[in-house]
């Protein structure tokens, strides 16, 4: 055998051991775990206590099908490899978890490995839910397994090679998820905790708000030193909600709280893909956990004092824009009208560095929106056709620099690119 081939054999041998290695720790690795000792309760606390997790998870957001069914799967998320599709987690035999043991299931939520040993995608954030106790997860299987079968076949994923081979995800798994814990082990929550430990524990792990609100590397991982400092999602910016980010927005414990539980504050409403949580997830929490959310993501801190601001005459023309369009809901002066519109003087989006939520805002319009409890919000029209793009870029400017205490930065080339 000539020399270069005896070279390019040994590789290929090593390669090969290589893969043989990563793939055999990475199973050993899902499989470590705390068996249960006794199957999982069925009993009617134990399922209503799932059934809670659950929403405070907001897993019926990701798993509900085209028709409305919940948790029979089929939602999409749109990802740069493609799009994953949630699955079915009804007890449904065929197509659902119906033949999952509690260990299995815990594997297949802690470790990301379906019941067959495929690896799942991270799409379905075990990288976040490794860090939930095997209490709560026994009661969320108890839970799921308390829900009627919908015999509905999961949708194939759509994603490109070589991210359709689910093995790959083994050399992920072994570059990422060891220093993936951006936050506390799960060892540290089996005793009582205090109230910030609790809204940790909410936050990061049960309500994973990091998998959407953190940015993410080249492979798709995200990344542990910039945890919450905002990231893009499907074409908008899921904010910066850091202590620091929320407190230079003007937010305030109160107000947070009022946002988690209603959608609605002072600082405007939740939209877009923050909408479905609300309405699946955090207008169900208790006022403890709340309460406990809050004392993680801002704790005390007071609210930013708000700077007043000159006119700038260079705006004028998206002054009048707005006085035109927009002033008839959310008043001349930006106050808003209550139960029909937000106030532009307090508006987040406003203050947000990158302009991209603002611009599609105006562009697209938000619809129709009934919160918890009476709470009710008209439509916003699209100005995506009556407005071209400077129009739009002198309305944002205005907007930014009178309310939200930032620069006139936005261009028409901006706006071009956003249609």
């Amino acid at each position: 055998m000539k020399t270069g081939n005896k070279i390019l054999a040994i590789f290929s041998l090593l390669a090969v051991g290589i893969v043989g290695l990563v793939l055999a720790y990475d199973d050993v690795r899902s499989r470590v775990m705390d068996r249960a000792d006794a199957a999982v309760s069925q009993d009617a606390d134990t399922i209503r206590r799932g059934a809670y997790l659950a929403a405070a998870a907001d897993c019926v957001a990701c798993h509900t099908s085209d028709d409305g069914l919940a948790f029979a799967g089929g939602t999409p998320l749109h990802t740069p490899f493609g799009t994953i599709y949630g699955t079915n987690i009804t007890p449904d035999k065929r197509h659902g978890i119906g033949f999952y043991d509690a260990d299995e299931f815990f594997r297949a939520v802690v470790h990301g490995r379906a019941r067959d040993g495929r690896h799942l995608y991270p799409a379905m954030p075990y990288t976040s839910y490794r860090d939930l106790t095997r209490e709560d997860v026994d009661a969320i299987y108890a839970y799921l397994m308390d829900l009627a079968p919908i015999n509905l076949p999961n949708k194939p994923h759509e994603l490109s090679w070589p991210f359709s081979m689910t093995w790959t995800l083994a050399f992920w798994n072994s570059l990422f998820v060891p220093n993936q814990s951006l936050f506390m082990k799960s060892e540290e929550f089996q005793a009582p905790s205090s109230q910030w430990r609790r809204g940790e524990y909410l936050s990061t792990a049960l309500g994973h708000c990091g998998e959407c609100h953190t940015p993410r590397n080249l492979m798709g991982a995200v990344d542990p030193g910039n945890a919450l400092n905002g990231a893009f999602l499907e074409g908008f910016e899921a904010p910066d909600i850091s202590t620091a980010g929320l407190i230079e927005r003007g937010w305030s414990s109160p107000d947070l709280l009022q946002f988690l539980k209603t959608g609605i504050s002072r600082q405007g409403t939740m939209t877009d893909e923050m909408f479905p949580v609300l309405k699946h997830s955090t207008q169900y929490l208790k006022d403890v956990d709340a309460q406990a959310m809050v004392a993680y993501l801002i704790g005390d801190q007071p609210r930013r004092i708000e700077q007043e601001l000159g006119f700038d005459p260079s705006l004028e023309n998206g002054r009048q824009t707005y006085l035109d369009l927009c002033s008839g809901c959310h008043a001349p002066d930006g106050e808003g009208i209550p139960h029909v519109a937000v106030a532009m003087t307090t508006n987040t989006s406003l203050r947000f560095e990158n302009p991209r939520n603002l611009i599609l805002v105006i562009l697209k319009g938000i619809e129709e929106q009934d919160f918890p409890g009476l709470e009710h919000m008209q439509a916003m029209p699209g100005y995506q056709s009556s407005l071209n793009d400077q129009e739009v870029a002198e309305l944002g400017n205005y907007l930014r620099v009178t309310w939200g205490g930032k620069s006139a930065s936005i261009t028409a080339s901006d706006i071009r690119e956003l249609r």
